[in-house]
Protein backbone atom coordinates (compact mmCIF):
# COMPACT_ATOMS: atom_id res chain seq x y z
CA UNK A 1 0.00 0.00 0.00
CA UNK A 2 1.17 3.49 -1.33
CA UNK A 3 0.78 6.45 1.70
CA UNK A 4 -0.32 9.34 -0.08
CA UNK A 5 -0.89 12.64 1.98
CA UNK A 6 -1.51 14.93 -0.95
CA UNK A 7 -3.97 13.12 -3.85
CA UNK A 8 -4.23 16.81 -5.13
CA UNK A 9 -1.02 17.43 -5.58
CA UNK A 10 -0.82 14.03 -7.62
CA UNK A 11 -3.84 14.55 -9.71
CA UNK A 12 -2.17 17.40 -11.39
CA UNK A 13 1.21 16.44 -11.30
CA UNK A 14 0.91 17.73 -15.17
CA UNK A 15 0.45 20.88 -14.40
CA UNK A 16 3.25 20.93 -11.84
CA UNK A 17 5.88 19.21 -14.18
CA UNK A 18 5.24 22.20 -16.55
CA UNK A 19 5.84 24.64 -14.02
CA UNK A 20 8.62 23.27 -12.37
CA UNK A 21 10.26 23.22 -16.15
CA UNK A 22 9.17 27.14 -16.89
CA UNK A 23 10.18 28.61 -13.39
CA UNK A 24 13.95 26.83 -13.21
CA UNK A 25 14.79 27.23 -17.00
CA UNK A 26 16.05 30.92 -16.24
CA UNK A 27 17.93 30.17 -13.65
CA UNK A 28 19.77 27.81 -15.88
CA UNK A 29 20.40 24.61 -13.32
CA UNK A 30 22.92 22.17 -13.84
CA UNK A 31 20.94 19.57 -15.32
CA UNK A 32 20.21 21.61 -18.42
CA UNK A 33 23.28 22.43 -18.99
CA UNK A 34 24.72 19.03 -18.67
CA UNK A 35 21.61 17.79 -21.10
CA UNK A 36 23.17 20.35 -23.78
CA UNK A 37 26.63 18.65 -23.21
CA UNK A 38 25.30 15.29 -23.82
CA UNK A 39 22.80 15.56 -26.40
CA UNK A 40 21.40 12.50 -24.89
CA UNK A 41 24.22 10.55 -26.74
CA UNK A 42 24.28 6.95 -24.50
CA UNK A 43 27.54 6.72 -24.60
CA UNK A 44 28.30 10.60 -23.24
CA UNK A 45 25.22 10.18 -20.99
CA UNK A 46 27.10 7.08 -19.22
CA UNK A 47 30.13 9.13 -18.80
CA UNK A 48 28.11 11.77 -16.94
CA UNK A 49 25.77 9.22 -14.85
CA UNK A 50 28.93 7.62 -13.47
CA UNK A 51 30.90 10.35 -12.77
CA UNK A 52 28.14 12.71 -11.47
CA UNK A 53 27.59 10.19 -8.09
CA UNK A 54 28.21 11.55 -5.23
CA UNK A 55 29.32 14.62 -6.71
CA UNK A 56 28.42 18.75 -7.62
CA UNK A 57 26.95 19.04 -10.58
CA UNK A 58 30.08 21.66 -11.68
CA UNK A 59 32.51 19.22 -10.87
CA UNK A 60 30.66 16.57 -12.51
CA UNK A 61 30.45 19.00 -15.84
CA UNK A 62 34.41 19.91 -15.94
CA UNK A 63 35.09 16.11 -15.09
CA UNK A 64 32.72 14.34 -17.95
CA UNK A 65 34.25 17.22 -20.51
CA UNK A 66 37.80 16.67 -19.73
CA UNK A 67 37.41 12.70 -20.03
CA UNK A 68 34.83 12.87 -23.27
CA UNK A 69 37.59 15.01 -25.00
CA UNK A 70 40.35 12.69 -24.36
CA UNK A 71 37.94 9.60 -24.89
CA UNK A 72 34.85 10.61 -26.88
CA UNK A 73 34.08 6.61 -27.48
CA UNK A 74 33.83 3.42 -25.72
CA UNK A 75 37.30 1.83 -27.73
CA UNK A 76 39.02 4.96 -26.58
CA UNK A 77 38.22 5.19 -23.24
CA UNK A 78 38.92 0.94 -22.79
CA UNK A 79 42.35 2.23 -24.70
CA UNK A 80 43.30 5.08 -21.93
CA UNK A 81 45.92 3.97 -18.71
CA UNK A 82 43.87 4.33 -15.45
CA UNK A 83 46.16 6.74 -14.61
CA UNK A 84 45.43 8.96 -17.25
CA UNK A 85 41.26 8.28 -16.74
CA UNK A 86 42.71 9.14 -13.26
CA UNK A 87 44.05 13.06 -13.60
CA UNK A 88 41.26 13.61 -16.45
CA UNK A 89 38.29 12.76 -13.67
CA UNK A 90 39.95 14.14 -10.00
CA UNK A 91 37.26 16.63 -9.84
CA UNK A 92 34.75 14.19 -9.31
CA UNK A 93 34.16 12.42 -5.85
CA UNK A 94 35.80 8.97 -5.33
CA UNK A 95 37.26 9.65 -8.93
CA UNK A 96 39.90 6.47 -8.21
CA UNK A 97 37.36 3.92 -8.25
CA UNK A 98 34.88 5.98 -10.79
CA UNK A 99 37.68 5.69 -13.18
CA UNK A 100 38.32 1.87 -12.79
CA UNK A 101 34.47 1.79 -13.42
CA UNK A 102 34.60 4.04 -16.37
CA UNK A 103 37.47 1.77 -18.03
CA UNK A 104 35.95 -1.64 -17.28
CA UNK A 105 32.61 -0.25 -18.76
CA UNK A 106 34.41 0.84 -21.79
CA UNK A 107 35.79 -2.69 -22.00
CA UNK A 108 32.42 -4.85 -21.51
CA UNK A 109 30.52 -2.47 -24.23
CA UNK A 110 32.95 -3.00 -26.69
CA UNK A 111 33.82 -6.66 -25.76
CA UNK A 112 29.95 -7.23 -25.42
CA UNK A 113 28.18 -4.95 -27.14
CA UNK A 114 29.60 -4.05 -30.42
CA UNK A 115 31.19 -0.64 -28.98
CA UNK A 116 27.17 0.41 -28.20
CA UNK A 117 25.23 1.53 -24.97
CA UNK A 118 22.69 -1.33 -24.24
CA UNK A 119 19.07 -0.59 -23.77
CA UNK A 120 17.69 -2.96 -20.96
CA UNK A 121 17.89 -2.54 -17.43
CA UNK A 122 19.13 -5.87 -17.19
CA UNK A 123 22.52 -5.33 -19.58
CA UNK A 124 22.86 -1.78 -18.17
CA UNK A 125 23.17 -2.74 -14.44
CA UNK A 126 25.84 -5.06 -15.61
CA UNK A 127 28.19 -2.42 -16.61
CA UNK A 128 30.46 -1.05 -13.29
CA UNK A 129 29.24 1.70 -11.78
CA UNK A 130 25.83 2.06 -13.36
CA UNK A 131 22.64 1.39 -10.94
CA UNK A 132 18.70 1.81 -11.34
CA UNK A 133 19.02 5.62 -11.25
CA UNK A 134 21.67 6.05 -14.30
CA UNK A 135 20.25 2.81 -16.18
CA UNK A 136 16.61 4.81 -15.89
CA UNK A 137 18.15 7.79 -17.15
CA UNK A 138 19.60 6.27 -19.97
CA UNK A 139 16.94 4.44 -21.16
CA UNK A 140 14.34 7.47 -20.69
CA UNK A 141 16.83 10.50 -22.07
CA UNK A 142 19.24 8.18 -24.41
CA UNK A 143 16.71 6.05 -25.53
CA UNK A 144 13.33 7.62 -25.13
CA UNK A 145 12.14 4.31 -23.10
CA UNK A 146 9.76 5.17 -20.44
CA UNK A 147 11.17 5.11 -16.98
CA UNK A 148 11.18 6.97 -13.97
CA UNK A 149 14.95 8.08 -12.68
CA UNK A 150 15.05 8.70 -8.95
CA UNK A 151 18.14 11.64 -7.81
CA UNK A 152 18.01 12.87 -4.80
CA UNK A 153 16.18 15.46 -5.73
CA UNK A 154 13.14 13.51 -7.14
CA UNK A 155 13.21 11.46 -4.22
CA UNK A 156 13.77 14.79 -1.84
CA UNK A 157 10.64 16.13 -3.93
CA UNK A 158 8.15 13.32 -4.66
CA UNK A 159 8.69 13.21 -0.02
CA UNK A 160 8.28 16.83 0.35
CA UNK A 161 5.37 17.83 -1.63
CA UNK A 162 3.53 14.61 -0.15
CA UNK A 163 2.58 12.67 -3.30
CA UNK A 164 4.79 9.35 -1.46
CA UNK A 165 6.28 8.64 2.05
CA UNK A 166 9.37 6.80 1.68
CA UNK A 167 12.88 6.52 3.04
CA UNK A 168 14.82 5.53 0.09
CA UNK A 169 14.99 6.27 -3.33
CA UNK A 170 14.25 2.45 -4.47
CA UNK A 171 11.23 2.81 -2.62
CA UNK A 172 10.29 6.21 -4.15
CA UNK A 173 10.58 4.72 -7.56
CA UNK A 174 8.45 2.14 -7.11
CA UNK A 175 5.92 4.15 -5.72
CA UNK A 176 5.84 6.97 -8.79
CA UNK A 177 5.82 4.30 -11.10
CA UNK A 178 2.38 2.64 -9.41
CA UNK A 179 0.90 6.44 -9.08
CA UNK A 180 2.21 8.69 -12.05
CA UNK A 181 0.86 8.29 -15.36
CA UNK A 182 2.97 6.84 -17.95
CA UNK A 183 2.92 9.34 -20.21
CA UNK A 184 4.61 12.07 -17.77
CA UNK A 185 7.40 9.25 -16.29
CA UNK A 186 10.13 10.56 -18.09
CA UNK A 187 10.02 14.27 -18.02
CA UNK A 188 8.89 14.26 -14.54
CA UNK A 189 12.51 13.11 -13.74
CA UNK A 190 13.98 16.44 -15.56
CA UNK A 191 11.32 18.24 -13.96
CA UNK A 192 12.19 17.31 -9.92
CA UNK A 193 15.77 17.63 -10.63
CA UNK A 194 15.83 20.93 -12.42
CA UNK A 195 13.93 22.24 -9.88
CA UNK A 196 15.59 20.90 -7.09
CA UNK A 197 18.72 22.31 -7.85
CA UNK A 198 17.43 25.95 -8.62
CA UNK A 199 14.01 26.48 -6.13
CA UNK A 200 13.65 23.33 -3.83
CA UNK A 201 16.64 23.00 -2.96
CA UNK A 202 17.54 20.41 -0.36
CA UNK A 203 18.05 23.32 2.33
CA UNK A 204 16.13 26.58 2.72
CA UNK A 205 14.14 25.73 -0.37
CA UNK A 206 12.69 29.11 -2.00
CA UNK A 207 9.22 28.45 -0.88
CA UNK A 208 8.23 32.48 -1.19
CA UNK A 209 8.81 32.11 -4.40
CA UNK A 210 7.61 28.38 -5.38
CA UNK A 211 4.12 28.65 -7.87
CA UNK A 212 3.56 25.20 -6.72
CA UNK A 213 3.63 25.79 -2.90
CA UNK A 214 -0.21 26.24 -2.40
CA UNK A 215 -0.03 22.23 -3.56
CA UNK A 216 2.89 20.85 -1.34
CA UNK A 217 2.45 19.35 1.88
CA UNK A 218 6.16 21.34 2.56
CA UNK A 219 7.12 17.56 4.87
CA UNK A 220 10.39 18.41 6.35
CA UNK A 221 10.64 21.92 5.63
CA UNK A 222 11.21 24.31 8.94
CA UNK A 223 8.32 26.51 8.39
Amino acid sequence: MILIMNKVALSRIGWIIKTMDKESKPLNPPVNRIEKITKNDPFRSLVFTILSARTRDESTIISAGNLLKAAPNPKKLASLNIKKIENLVQRSGFYRMKAKNLKMAAKMLEEKHDGKVPQTMEELIELPGVGRKTANILLAYSFGIKAIAVDTHVHRISNRLGIVKTKAPEKTERSLIRIIPKRYWIALNHSFVSYGQTICIPRNPKCSICKIRKLCCRVGVKR
